[in-house]
C-alpha cells in the first residue's frame, strides 16, 4: 500500500453526512420502539404474574423440574414452548411477548421500529464503507473510526437473531439507545479526520485482529444487556413469588420481558459462543506485535486489559459451571468482565499511554 496515498476528500465527507444520516435514522426507530411498549398490548400483562402467583397445581399437573423429581414435566399454561423456571426453580413462568406487541398497534409500530433500524444499520455500514474507500485501508484506525464500526457491528449482530427468528426484540430500544450514545460520544469527541495510519499499523493483522475484536465486542455488548435485564427481571419474579407487589411502571416493562431463565440462558449461550473468539483475538495481537515491535508481550496497557477482560469473562463461565454461581452471582461476573471490556476500549484510549494509541486517539 502507497503510505503516502492521499486522503479522497470527498467520500470522507460523504461518510460523515452518511452517519449523521444514521443517527437521524437511530433516532426515529428509538421513538417508534418507544411507541411500542406505550402502545403495545397490556393484554399480554399479568401473565407471569398469574403463573406466580396461582395455587398450586392440581394433581396430574406437574411442576417444573425444579419444583420436583428431576423427572418431573412442565406446568400447562397458555404458551408450553416458552414456559420456564424461575432462578429459584420454585414454579414455571411463561415468556413474556419480548416487548410490546401483541395489538395491532403495537405490532405496527415494533415493525416499524425494526424497519427503520435496518435501515439506519445499512446507511451507517455505507458511511463506514465509505471512510474505508477513501483512505483505502480499514476504518478501524482510531477510536472514532472503531466506535462507528463497532456499532454497526452491534446492530448486524442483532438483527442476525432477529431474522433467525430469535425472541430477541427485546433487545431493541436498549440497542440504539446505545449506538446513539456511541455515535453521538464518537462524532462529538473522537472525530478525527480521514487519513493515512502509521507504518506500524500497515499489516493484513489491522484486518483480522481489530475486526475480531470489534465482533467480539458486539456480541459481549448482546450478552451484557440480557444480563442486566436478567438481574431486573429475576428481582421481579422474585417479589411476586414471595407475595410482594410491584409497581405498575415495573409489571408493564419487567412483563414483556422475556423470563429471567430465559434472559440468563440467552448471556450465557451469546458469551460462551465468543470467548474463544476473544482467545484468538488477544492471540493474533501478539503474532502482530512480533512482527511489528519485535516482542509478542510487553504488558502495554492495552494488553494487559485484553487479558484482564479475558480472565474475567473464564471466571464468568467458571462460575456458570460450578452448581453454587449460577443465577445472580454469576450475571454479576458477567457484568464486571463488560465493564472491563469498555474500560478496554475507551478507557486505555483516552486515560492510559499505550503503544496502541494512535492518531490521537
Amino acid at each position: 500500500m502507497n503510505l503516502a496515498a492521499a486522503t479522497n476528500e470527498s467520500l470522507a465527507e460523504f461518510s460523515n453526512v452518511l452517519i449523521y444520516s444514521a443517527m437521524a435514522v437511530y433516532t426515529l426507530a428509538f421513538l417508534a420502539h418507544i411507541a411500542e411498549w406505550v402502545f403495545g398490548s397490556r393484554s399480554k400483562v399479568g401473565r407471569t404474574a398469574a403463573a406466580l402467583t396461582a395455587p398450586a397445581p392440581a394433581a396430574g399437573v406437574t411442576a417444573g423440574a425444579g419444583a420436583g423429581s428431576a423427572g418431573g414435566g412442565t406446568t400447562v399454561l397458555e404458551r408450553p414452548k416458552v414456559v420456564t423456571r424461575t432462578a429459584a426453580g420454585r414454579r414455571d413462568v411463561p415468556d413474556g411477548p419480548g416487548a410490546a406487541g401483541g395489538t395491532a398497534k403495537g405490532d405496527l409500530y415494533g415493525r416499524i421500529a425494526v424497519s427503520l433500524t435496518i435501515l439506519a444499520f445499512l446507511v451507517e455500514a455505507a458511511g463506514v464503507t465509505a471512510r474505508a474507500v477513501s483512505v483505502q485501508r480499514a476504518p478501524w484506525g482510531n477510536m472514532y473510526e472503531f466506535s462507528t464500526t463497532f456499532s454497526t457491528a452491534v446492530v448486524g449482530a442483532y438483527l442476525v437473531f432477529l431474522f433467525a427468528k430469535k425472541n430477541v426484540r427485546w433487545i431493541g430500544l436498549p440497542l440504539v439507545t446505545s449506538v446513539l450514545l456511541d455515535l453521538g460520544i464518537a462524532v462529538t469527541w473522537l472525530y478525527t479526520e480521514s487519513d493515512q495510519l502509521v507504518p506500524a499499523l500497515h499489516s493484513y493483522w489491522l484486518w483480522i485482529h481489530v475486526s475480531t475484536a470489534i465482533f467480539c465486542g458486539a456480541v459481549f455488548y448482546l450478552g451484557a444487556v440480557a444480563t442486566l435485564l436478567y438481574l431486573f427481571r429475576d428481582s421481579y419474579e422474585n417479589k411476586l413469588e414471595s407475595g410482594g407487589n410491584p409497581g405498575s411502571f415495573a409489571r408493564s416493562v419487567l412483563e414483556r420481558l422475556p423470563a429471567a431463565a430465559s434472559l440468563d440462558k440467552f448471556a450465557y449461550r451469546v458469551n460462551a459462543a465468543v470467548f474463544p473468539l476473544w482467545t484468538f483475538t488477544i492471540i493474533a495481537g501478539a503474532i502482530w506485535a512480533g512482527d511489528a515491535w519485535g516482542r509478542y508481550w510487553g504488558w502495554d496497557a492495552k494488553e494487559v486489559w485484553s487479558f484482564i477482560t479475558w480472565v474475567a469473562y473464564a471466571a464468568y463461565l467458571h462460575a456458570r459451571a460450578t452448581a453454587g454461581w449460577k443465577g445472580r452471582k454469576a450475571a454479576y461476573i458477567a457484568l464486571v468482565a463488560f465493564a472491563c471490556f469498555l474500560f478496554n476500549y475507551y478507557g486505555v484510549n483516552l486515560f492510559v499511554n499505550s503503544l496502541h494509541s494512535y492518531a490521537g486517539v
